[in-house]
């Protein structure tokens, strides 16, 4: 099992920037890969990014290209989501995942986090 709890979210103005946090607890965090996906209102969750277990390998997906990095700290048990140039459409509850593999697809991440709110006023 692994427990996964995000913070940072919050209320910012359109061009602003946010660094969500993803803490674990429970099995080898670096064992993991590890996913940022994001749920607006009416709306699927959608994929956002994905980083390795080593931290080697990250992908995003195109809304977030050049605007949202993707980090980890494993002796922390941390994974973060740096976003820059928010845009109102960028509101959404954002959530962390693990996976066993590195992967863009909800059906891969075996756990999840509780998420945080973060909206993106313009």
């Amino acid at each position: 099992q692994v427990q996964l709890v995000e913070s940072g979210g919050g209320l910012v103005q359109a061009g602003g920037s946010l660094r969500l946090s993803c803490a674990a607890s429970g099995r080898t965090f670096s064992s993991y890969a590890m996913g940022w996906f994001r749920q607006a209102p009416g709306k699927e969750r959608e994929f956002v990014a994905a980083i390795s277990w080593s931290g080697g390998t990250t992908y995003y997906a195109n809304p977030a290209k050049g605007r949202f990095t993707i980090s980890r700290d494993n002796a922390k048990n941390t994974v973060y989501l740096q976003m820059i140039g928010l845009k109102p459409e960028d509101t959404a509850i954002y959530y962390c995942a693990a996976s066993d593999g590195l992967g863009s697809s909800r059906s891969e991440y075996d756990y999840w986090g509780q998420g945080t709110q973060v909206t993106v006023s313009s």
